[in-house]
């Protein structure tokens, strides 16, 4: 025995309590302590026992009077094992708290015996992905997200036995909350007001999984009881219970929201107004006109947005008349002799930039005139304008971009003389405005989900891929985001061809966008250049990305078709050393996975 006696000692002697109280009774026995001995030992406290033993005793004299012929740290020893055995002996019961209420009940069907055992799977290995060490393994962890979207889609529930398991992946993952508290349904909701380690699941900021719970029976509860609900329950319940009934009957549902608005805490007013989106409608606007004089800034900003996706809305109405003060239809120089297109004018100016004279009517080239704000006035900003730019932004710039995206994109059609989008996004802008204009035009197509802007906007896959940080003129483009308007399979037809003509490198994020699993031509084309990149001699980790994408968004009816790249390919000339071995590992870990997820939908939909 030193004279540093460390803690684990200690601590050891207070989990083992009843081998440590009969040696020490041993050894009293052997060696009866003395009356003064046994009164220190009752006189010392825990806390002043550890003390000792965390930091020796040569550096903290322990509370106890060692017995005759006894050193110092055993007496510490002896002297821990008591207090142990008496903490132990004298802890009093404490009252018993009212057990839970009943677990709601959940009428959706079970998951079928094979799902089952298959769920138990992931859940087990999600924090194990290609367990057992091979590259060529599937990625189970990767998996988790698309097999709960598809139990959903079948509108199981989960088991009861493994839903603690479910709660604590969705602790762990915010990606899968909101799946996961779907397939959870109320018995979640039920289980985390147990635990505070599942606390997520009560919270409607939690990934807005809560929005995404299935109708609960207070959605369709009597009046009064949905009322006394919204003022009492908890915020997880109240924004399930907002969009059920804005889901039944929109003017209810914001009926409910205005009457407890004023006395709402500002990030829960903006939680609950962005809840009006899925279902706006012109109704809501006299609520939202009223929102833009609220106290929070991000409520006016929210509120401003959700009226300019009305394109009838009042707001909307004045956006646009300011737009037009800002941008008008002007021309260059005449390049060409004939008629002119519209017989109307004004001065020798038709309203849409054309040039009529009576002797000769000339031709001239429209182009878009560009004179942002001078300033942002006090009603600019009630309407959702942020006068301050971000780092690097000029100001005026920067107003014209939010003028534009909150103005009705028909406007434009109205105001250049009934041209389509696709001609006026042809149109030159004078003066280097174009990346602005054409930027702010972009947010308004994805905002107000018009097709026809944003297909006009996109423009063919085969010109040069840009982002907003690029500094080139076409700047202005963002594929992706425009992209998401389209429908699926025009989506899906745009990136194949985009594969084509520029290959994988910037296709990244543009796969990210296309429905799941890709549609062909999409397939066929990501496949065609992974074989190509196969060919040319690279790494496949250059390409790990998008194999990640393929593995999760790839038809499962693709993996005869990859069957044959799996096999080691003969080393090209200049090719990367190694690089054919680690692709066949790549392919058949991509088979696997493909097999494997068409192996999970059958054993959900066993019909």
């Amino acid at each position: 025995m030193t004279s540093t006696t460390p803690v684990a000692s200690a601590t050891s002697s207070a989990s083992s309590a009843p081998t440590t109280a009969k040696a020490t009774t041993a050894h009293t026995a052997a060696s009866a302590p003395s009356a003064s001995a046994t009164s220190s030992v009752s006189s010392a406290s825990w806390d002043d026992l550890v003390a000792a033993a965390l930091l020796g005793t040569e550096r903290r004299t322990p509370p106890v009077a060692p017995r005759p012929g006894q050193d110092t740290p055993s007496a510490l020893l002896d002297a821990a094992a008591l207090s142990t055995v008496r903490r132990r002996a004298g802890l009093r019961p404490a009252p018993a708290r009212p057990g839970p209420d009943r677990a709601p009940e959940d009428p959706r069907p079970a998951l079928p015996m094979a799902a089952h055992s298959r769920l138990a799977l992931l859940l087990a290995d999600r924090s194990a992905p290609g367990r057992g060490g091979s590259r060529s393994a599937p990625d189970l962890a990767e998996l988790l997200p698309q097999w709960l979207a598809l139990a959903n889609h079948h509108g199981y529930r989960v088991p009861d036995a493994l839903l603690p398991a479910l709660l604590d992946a969705a602790r762990a993952r915010t990606d899968l909350r909101a799946e996961a508290l779907t397939l959870g349904g109320p018995r979640a909701l039920w289980l985390a007001l147990l635990n505070p380690d599942w606390k997520f699941a009560l919270r409607g900021a939690a990934g807005r999984a809560s929005a995404s719970l299935p109708e609960p029976p207070e959605a369709t509860a009597p009046p009064d009881e949905e009322q006394r609900l919204w003022e009492e329950g908890l915020f997880a319940e109240r924004v399930s219970l907002l969009a059920a009934a804005r889901h039944r009957d929109p003017a209810a549902g914001l009926a409910l929201l205005g009457g407890t608005w004023s006395t709402e805490r500002a990030e829960d007013r903006l939680m609950f107004l962005d809840s009006l989106r899925d279902d706006l409608s012109p109704s809501d606007e006299p609520f939202l006109e009223q929102a833009l004089s609220d106290r929070s800034r991000n409520v006016r900003a929210t509120a401003a947005e959700l009226l300019s996706a009305l394109p009838g809305s009042a707001l909307a109405a004045r956006m646009a008349e300011r737009t037009r003060s800002c941008v008008s239809l002007t021309t260059d120089g005449p390049t060409a002799e004939g008629p002119t297109d519209d017989g109307a004018t004004d001065g020798g100016r038709t309203t849409d930039g054309l040039v009529s004279d009576e002797r000769t009517a000339a031709v001239r080239t429209p182009r878009i005139a560009v004179r942002p704000p001078d300033e942002c006035d006090s009603g600019m900003q009630r309407d959702g304008i942020v006068p301050k730019p971000p780092s690097g932004r000029g100001e005026r710039s920067w107003w014209l971009g939010q003028l534009v995206e909150a103005t009705p994109l028909d406007r434009w059609t109205e105001w250049f003389g009934g041209r389509g989008p696709a001609v006026i996004v042809a149109l030159p802008v004078a003066d280097g405005w174009q990346a602005d204009l054409h930027a702010a035009l972009c947010r308004a197509a994805v905002r107000q989900r018009s097709a026809e802007w944003c297909r006009a906007l996109l423009g063919t896959p085969a010109v040069a891929p840009v982002t907003a940080g690029d500094a080139a003129p076409a700047a202005w483009r963002d594929p992706a985001k425009l992209l998401a308007a389209l429908p699926s399979r025009e989506r899906a037809e745009w990136v194949a061809e985009f594969i084509a003509s520029h290959g994988l490198s910037d296709a990244f994020r543009l796969l990210g966008v296309c429905a799941v699993p890709w549609a062909e031509p999409l397939g066929r084309a990501v496949v065609d250049a992974l074989d190509i990149a196969r060919d040319a001699g690279s790494y496949p980790w250059s390409f790990s990305g998008i194999m990640g994408l393929a593995e999760r968004c790839l038809d499962p009816a693709q993996a005869d078709r990859l069957e044959a790249l799996t096999a080691i390919p003969d080393e090209r000339e200049g090719a990367a050393p190694g690089a054919g071995g680690y692709w066949a590992e790549a392919f058949q870990r991509l088979v696997g996975t493909l097999r494997l997820r068409e192996a999970m939908r059958a054993e959900l939909d066993p019909t």
